[in-house]
């Protein structure tokens, strides 16, 4: 029987260790780890293994984890001590990273191996909501330096046959990450930004999303929700092995922090 074609997501991940925090920040991740927890049904029993594109880890070229027992990288500061031993112990895949390593080479582009690095906040956080078992293999990829929109979309366009042999692709970044601006002086172009989101990714064609995403620093508010655009990108990832296949909104709200608009999304379905 053939494998479904896994659907692709782009989640706003949230801040460092959250969800061992949860009883310290009053509600603020409650919608979030919501979201999460759907994930699962989303995506089917068919997932083999997770690719996550981590908005924390930028390499000059796009780089695969190759360990089969990741470490943790704790990757923020000024958090509870407990947060730095926090452990997800989701096995890595070497095979699917072969795998992702010949998939991003045959579309032209260069990749590499690196059997050192761990997990950052960017993949064990969400996922720790949405696999607390944390059996399926996990496999973490790379942003490239430069941070070029149609890098990352013909990454993702590289990717998409991953979605036909039962790995599911996970972005994750935040669709607003302006830390300076993280309160009340971020809601009007959080919310400006957002609009634009859901006009352009769930509202529009599958090419005119990928020229929108392109262009996206004519989008309103662009560099007041992302002075830098790490964060973004995992975005166009996504959209790029989403295909034709449509997005929708799978959290929002408008009140993140008191203030903020954010939102994730899911492009396609089992």
């Amino acid at each position: 029987m053939p494998t479904p074609r896994l659907p692709v997501f782009f989640v706003s991940h949230g801040g460092g260790p959250w969800p061992w925090m949860m009883a310290q920040t009053n509600g603020a991740y409650d919608k979030l780890a919501a979201s999460l927890r759907e994930m699962p049904a989303q995506i089917g029993p068919a997932a083999k293994a997770l690719l996550v594109v981590s908005a924390h880890w930028e390499e000059r070229e796009f780089t695969l984890m190759s360990n089969p027992h990741p470490p943790m990288l704790y990757d923020y500061g000024g958090f509870p001590e407990h947060t730095y031993r926090v452990k997800y112990g989701a096995p890595g895949s070497p095979e699917v990273a072969q795998r992702v390593h010949a998939l991003i080479e045959g579309a032209g582009m260069n990749a590499r191996f690196d059997a050192e690095r761990g997990f950052d906040h960017g993949t064990f956080s969400p996922l720790a909501v949405a696999f607390p078992a944390a059996e399926l293999p996990v496999l973490q990829l790379s942003l490239k330096q430069g941070l070029d929109p149609d890098d990352h979309l013909a990454l993702g366009r590289a990717l998409a046959p991953l979605r036909e042999e039962g790995i599911a692709i996970i972005a994750s970044g935040l669709s607003y990450h302006n830390l300076r601006a993280f309160g009340p002086a971020g809601s009007a172009p959080s919310k400006a930004f957002d609009g634009w989101l859901q006009e352009r990714v769930v509202g529009a064609n599958a090419a005119d999303r990928a020229e929108a995403l392109r262009n996206w620093r004519a989008a309103p508010a662009a560099r007041q929700a992302h002075p830098r655009e790490e964060h973004l990108l995992p975005l166009m990832v996504a959209a790029g092995a989403a295909g034709d296949d449509a997005a929708r909104c799978v959290y929002h709200e408008d009140d993140f922090f008191g203030a903020l608009a954010v939102s994730s999304f899911q492009f396609g379905s089992i």
